[in-house]
């Protein structure tokens, strides 16, 4: 029994085999072409042995490198299968389809209990989990949409986003220079900028702090879609006025975020500045400043989703023919979905990307940290 691991995941994958023998085939009797019977053969083994393999007590990598084969193969195959047989799936279809499911569930487990002692081995481990949780999300929208023939109005499968994206690059780098790398970009620097420098007066003067923090909390408590079009008016269907929407949505933000942040230094660390006779500048940028690292960061993060909701968000009330608020607006009334879709996998991969940046400069930045040493000292 020291050989034997035990696997629930794998004991209800096997179960899911034997569940999907008698609903066989895989598709509807009038599918053109039919999944061949080798084909459907291999789809069991790979299943079946995975799941098998994933009792034995083998290494970590290798039972995570089985079980991660034996999951995607089965589910491409699956998928492979019902190209061309769109809404003829069968029960046994979606059977399968979760006990490969299963299987790649357990080979996130496995890899979630390794630990590896180099640093590019922890980096690959942090990226590679929440990949296979994506893949897997894309997997099942997939053989959902697909196998049970959803219309492409209500809900069109990754495949036809991503061919759509491929074909449709042009438009698309069009739609991102006009509002990612000109109002959300522009909109993001001013907003955090200003909400920094006018959270360094506020803590400087008392009256600005008492007086305009409070305004603050107001502004912030405004909706976007009343400001939009009013920014539109003031400044024009071009960028400038979803660069100013962007600045007011990011701009408090930063001034309650800094402001809190001057105020995180210790009793202690203060005192200590005094009795070095420091001026408030010295002691501003020596103690405060890094010790509001963390708060201003936290800062830039939230603005860096905000920004790309704003400058989105207030295309809807007028932009020029493009700008990807205005291609969301004109291809949802035309109903060409996946072009909507495709905009909209683009703006949260951009969103993404920027989050990271941001994220990346912090653990440069604030290196130092207890929050980024894990609390070590």
């Amino acid at each position: 029994m020291r050989s034997f691991h035990f696997s629930w995941q794998g004991i209800l994958a096997l179960l899911l085999c034997l569940a999907a023998i008698p609903a066989l085939p895989l598709l509807a009797a009038d599918a053109a072409p039919p999944v061949s019977s080798g084909t459907i053969f291999v789809i069991f083994i790979l299943i079946a042995a995975a799941a098998a393999l994933s009792f034995m007590r083998l290494s970590a990598d290798l039972s995570a490198a089985t079980l991660f084969f034996g999951a995607h193969a089965a589910a491409w195959l699956l998928l492979a299968g019902i190209s061309g047989n769109e809404g003829k799936a069968q029960l046994s279809f979606f059977i399968l389809i979760a006990a490969s499911w299963l299987l790649a569930w357990r080979c996130v487990s496995v890899l979630s209990s390794m630990r590896s002692h180099s640093v590019a081995g922890n980096y690959t481990l942090r990226l590679l989990i929440p990949a296979i949780f994506g893949i897997w999300i894309l997997i099942i929208w997939e053989a959902v949409t697909r196998g049970a023939g959803v219309s492409l109005v209500l809900l069109p499968p990754p495949s036809a986003i991503g061919s759509r994206i491929a074909n449709s690059i042009p438009t698309l780098w069009i739609d991102v220079r006009q509002t990612i790398l000109t109002a959300v970009l522009i909109g993001y620097i001013i907003g955090c900028a200003s909400g920094f420098i006018v959270a360094i007066l506020a803590d400087r003067f008392a009256f600005l702090r008492r007086g305009l923090l409070p305004i603050g909390n107001f502004v912030s408590a405004l909706p976007i879609i009343g400001v939009a079009p009013i920014m539109v008016m003031w400044f024009g269907f071009d960028w400038q006025s979803k660069a100013a929407v962007v600045v007011i949505m990011t701009f408090f933000p930063m001034l309650v975020n800094t402001v809190t942040g001057l105020a995180a230094a210790g009793n202690m660390e203060r005192d200590l500045m005094r009795t070095y006779a420091s001026s408030y500048w010295q002691t501003l940028f020596k103690l405060r400043l890094p010790a509001a690292a963390p708060f201003i960061f936290n800062a830039l993060k939230i603005n860096s989703t905000l920004a790309m909701i704003g400058a989105i968000v207030a295309e809807f009330f007028g932009t020029p023919m493009s700008g990807m608020g205005f291609r969301i607006s004109t291809e949802n009334g035309r109903l060409n979905l996946d072009m909507v879709w495709a905009e909209i996998a683009v703006a949260a991969i951009a969103g993404s990307v920027f989050y990271g940046i941001v994220a990346i400069v912090e653990r440069m930045v604030t290196f130092w940290h207890p929050s980024i040493r894990g609390g070590q000292t």
